[in-house]
């Protein structure tokens, strides 16, 4: 592995008015088959923080602790911060002249990060939606359960159209592969429209295991049948929130070295958008370059 300075800083494509987000390309096969060779990532949700009202809390304490001015502090921090380094200071009642002020907050999380007392970092949820990535990769992120959220897309409701598929790095720079690739999404396109409509023909002749009363259900049955035939490659959006604690513990686990290739693509993705959101929680990390062209992340706190 080789440490480089430069991957958080790796442009994101984002207009200052949007909450960060990595577009990736989308390719057509000769067909016009739809289908992505990297991931995807848009901030859609971050903790929205006003401490206004907890004025009146610190007020009601004795007007020697100098509660009152904690709100004074001129120095901004993110909003994922700010939550983060309040309720961690509540612990204490550490709001009088002698607390850690936001300007000393890289002080502060990193005496958080040392002790290992990360349980305030579970105050802050950020949701992504992801897209670019298959359905084998989602097998995996599901299996992150603490502090996680998922709603993913629905075989048994989506299908024809909006099929898409994603095709692995490995394909992507081998052309016998991607040729490959494209030819087998081509056909497993055509095999499923077909089996669609053969599975609704029969449906419409009577066949017992493909009734249903509603419309819905009806299209459901069909669905649900006809999607056996999918790969793994079929693509696979998914909404995923999480806290930052549970943020913290994936990119540990998902880009490191040993990760499979596409979830430490994606991952390294998310980092690259909560780096923007958190630069302090997310500071530590570091960025190593390895062999196979993709980007990994240490650090000294690996469990928080």
């Amino acid at each position: 592995m080789t440490k480089i300075e430069d991957g958080r800083n790796i442009e994101i494509k984002t207009p200052e008015d949007y909450l960060p987000v990595v577009n990736p390309e989308v390719f057509e096969t000769k067909k016009g088959l739809v289908y992505l060779q990297s991931p995807g990532v848009a901030v859609i949700s971050v903790p929205r923080v006003d401490l206004r009202g907890i004025q009146g809390f610190l007020d009601g304490f004795p007007e020697e602790l100098e509660f009152g001015d904690f709100l004074k502090d001129p120095t901004p921090l993110p909003s994922a911060e700010t939550l983060c380094k309040f309720a961690g200071q509540l612990c204490y009642e550490s709001f009088g002249p002698n607390r850690t002020v936001n300007e000393y907050a890289v002080k502060y999380f990193e005496n958080i990060m040392e002790s290992g007392h990360g349980s305030v970092l579970e105050h802050a949820n950020v949701t992504m939606l992801w897209w670019g990535i298959s359905r084998s990769l989602t097998h995996e992120l599901v299996r992150h359960r603490a502090g996680f959220g998922f709603s993913q897309v629905s075989q048994r409701y989506v299908g024809g159209k909006t099929l898409r598929f994603v095709e692995r790095p490995e394909y992507a720079g081998d052309p016998y592969l991607h040729k490959l690739f494209e030819d087998r999404i081509d056909r497993t396109a055509l095999e499923y429209e077909a089996l669609t409509d053969y599975l609704v023909n029969k449906q419409k002749g009577g066949t017992e295991i493909l009734s249903a009363e509603s419309k819905t259900d009806l299209r459901k049955k069909v669905r649900q049948a006809a999607r056996s035939l999918l790969p793994n490659e079929t693509e696979a959006p998914i909404v995923v929130t999480a806290n930052i604690r549970a943020w913290r513990h994936f990119l540990n686990m998902r880009c490191s070295e040993h990760a499979e290739t596409e979830i430490r693509r994606a991952a390294f993705e998310t980092y690259r958008c909560l780096y923007r959101l958190a630069p302090i929680i997310f500071g530590d990390f570091e960025v190593v370059h390895l062999p196979d062209g993709t980007h990994g992340l240490t650090t000294l706190f690996p469990k928080v």
